[in-house]
């Protein structure tokens, strides 16, 4: 099964964050992070079933310094929600999947009226 979470860089922020039609969940990381690889499995499941109104994009911490700073993340796993280039949303810490779908739900409604 392929992922449908786009990894990305300081240089690809921009176009692939800021500039989306949809919301954009950004999961910053690393690689020593043990909390963080408690949490992948549950990034992965929300951008395959939230895929038609969701893009999730990671991003490894440590090669990417300027969107860290820029987006003050502190503790990892860190995730933004992002829509029309404005934060909505700033969590770090492990995180349920259940937790996770809640906090983001309100985010994704497709207004029709």
């Amino acid at each position: 099964m392929s992922s449908k979470v786009i990894v990305i860089t300081d240089s690809q922020f921009q176009a692939e964050v800021l500039k989306s039609e949809k919301p954009v969940l950004a999961y910053f990381w690393a690689s020593w992070c043990g909390p963080c690889k408690l949490v992948a499995p549950s990034i992965e499941k929300v951008a395959s079933e939230y895929s038609d109104r969701l893009k999730v994009v990671k991003m490894e911490v440590d090669p990417n310094p300027e969107t860290v700073k820029q987006y003050q993340v502190e503790g990892l796993p860190a995730l933004r929600l992002f829509r029309n280039q404005e934060l909505l949303l700033s969590y770090e810490g492990g995180i349920t999947q259940k937790k996770l779908v809640e906090m983001l739900e309100p985010h994704l409604i497709i207004n029709n009226g």
